[in-house]
């Protein structure tokens, strides 16, 4: 049990009480700025879920802090000389949290089961994949229909995380319910809105450098209560803290901050043909999208909400991104061009709603985005929601505009194909446009990356004419936690890695 200063002392107890859950010894609690969509790696969405795989479900290969591809479920791979096949050789010494073996037949089923199950949003991911077969009792080799230069990259993500067969297949698209994977950590309970608990998984293969025997996940929106509760002891680390949050951390001797930045984006999504609520000027006239694009201070978002932290953003990488498209820098705010564009349209004035997660910086950045829109000409309604609400609504085209993020992907294609294709598997805007499917489709299928270039290029050129998605910043994940807490490393991808991750308190 931690030892607190006597001023923290009543706080700390009756958080204590209010999650009903009491802290024991060598148990990590993390506060989540989220509370994860479904637990189920096919099926799943969420920024927040990602942090609880990383506990959860190990996958076939992992990022290192400088994002290049390393080993994890598989030990080493190879490309056919034409790129048209895969090579995987796995790990022999791999249990799933049930007992049941990983293996080459656990990998064909759960690529399979990403391309295959009818609610499963992978299979924009895993597209190229043609067929996987075990050319080994360790080794699986997967032919696919084109090169595929991003299909090493998405299996270091969710297209990537192995899930028991035996209760993938007995569950279903319920699996979620008793996500069972073989990753360092075991489920065990989940409260919604509340907490996720999962505990040391004494089979493990790495099982030496996972020193935790329990993590608690606990969603706190707010980030100034997760601040909170971890100055008072209630959490021993804490991610997605607020910019504003840095100078509060700075001055308390018993907090360590780690900031890096993202690989993802901060974005407006246009529902531009997804369902009924796109019939809107917004949604079917790109001349009123790109007017409300040209009223925004993409730099004065930055400082006023990010105190910095943030870079201003217009496309779906970075400006220090090498896949950024210099041709189109991030333009700077023009409200009499916002007007003409309206004018051309035949606008006056429109009312727009806008939706975004109820967490305070959220809720201060689309308020200062409504301040600035309707001095072109927008009326914008803005609805909070709980995240995983939203993102229900934005799948279920239940919307006008949605802000949401996105973590980013290590290869390009992670942080592009899936929204904008017509198939993509996260395409809520229900974007479609031939040539630029053609583009990405085509990239995917290319090992050099100066040619890989020359399509996202010109995919993003069309991207920023017609507008599904308005880009704004490129954020950095701020994470802090007890002085206690020793090993943490963190990683331009946001997730939580508790490889040789100590708590001393």
């Amino acid at each position: 049990m931690k030892r607190f200063p006597s001023s923290r002392v009543a706080l700390t107890a009756l958080l204590l009480v209010a999650t009903g859950l009491p802290a024991m010894a060598n148990e990590l609690r993390i506060g989540l700025q989220d509370d994860p969509d479904v637990l189920d790696p096919d099926q799943s969405r969420t920024f927040a879920g990602r942090i609880v795989y990383t506990a959860v479900c190990d996958k076939l290969v992992d990022l290192s802090p400088d994002v290049e591809i390393i080993p994890q479920l598989a030990t080493d791979w190879e490309y056919s000389d034409d790129a048209t096949s895969l090579v995987l050789n796995l790990r022999d010494d791999v249990v799933f949290h049930d007992g049941t073996p990983f293996n080459a037949e656990a990998v064909i089923y759960n690529i399979n089961r990403s391309l295959t199950l009818p609610e499963s949003r992978r299979k924009s991911e895993l597209a190229s994949v043609d067929t996987v077969t075990a050319t080994g009792p360790y080794q699986v080799t997967i032919a696919l229909k084109s090169p595929d230069a991003s299909l090493l990259a998405q299996f270091a993500d969710r297209a990537g995380m192995m899930v028991s067969p035996a209760a993938a297949e007995e569950a279903g698209a319920d699996l979620g319910n008793n996500l069972v994977c073989s990753g360092p950590f075991t489920f065990v309970e989940r409260i919604q809105q509340d907490r996720i608990v999962v505990e040391k998984f004494a089979d493990y293969w790495n099982a030496d450098a996972i020193k935790i025997d329990r993590v608690v996940y606990l969603p706190i929106p707010d980030s100034t209560v997760r601040l909170a509760n971890l100055q008072s002891g209630e959490l021993d680390l804490a991610s997605r803290l607020a910019p504003t949050d840095i100078p509060a951390i700075r001055a308390d001797a018993d907090l360590t901050e780690h900031v890096v930045t993202g690989l993802g984006y901060g974005a407006l999504y246009m529902n531009v043909a997804n369902g009924p609520r796109s019939e809107t000027p917004i949604g079917q006239d790109k001349r009123v999208r790109q007017a409300f694009s040209k009223a925004i201070d993409r730099a004065a978002l930055s400082q006023i909400i990010y105190e910095g932290t943030a870079s201003p953003g217009n496309q779906a990488f970075p400006p220090n991104s090498p896949w950024y498209n210099k041709n189109f820098p991030v333009e700077e705010r023009d409200v009499e061009g916002a007007k003409a564009l309206l004018a051309e349209a035949g606008i006056d004035r429109l009312e727009v709603q806008l939706q975004h997660p109820n967490t305070p910086i959220m809720s201060q950045m689309m308020q200062v985005v409504q301040a600035m829109v309707a001095e072109a000409g927008f009326d914008v309604r803005l609805q909070a929601l709980e995240f995983a609400t939203q993102l229900a609504e934005q799948s279920a085209g239940n919307y006008e505009v949605s802000r949401t993020n996105w973590s980013g992907r290590a290869d390009p294609d992670g942080s592009i194909h899936q929204f904008v294709t017509c198939e993509g598997g996260i395409n809520d805007t229900g974007y479609c446009n031939e040539e630029v499917d053609n583009l990405l489709n085509a990239a995917r299928t290319l090992g050099n990356p100066a040619k890989r270039k020359e399509l996202y290029d010109q995919a993003t050129a069309i991207l920023i004419d017609e507008l599904p998605v308005i880009y704004l910043v490129h954020e950095s994940y701020i994470t802090a936690h007890d002085a206690g807490v020793t090993g943490f490393v963190p990683y331009p991808d946001g997730m939580i890695r508790l490889e040789n991750v100590t708590d001393a308190d």
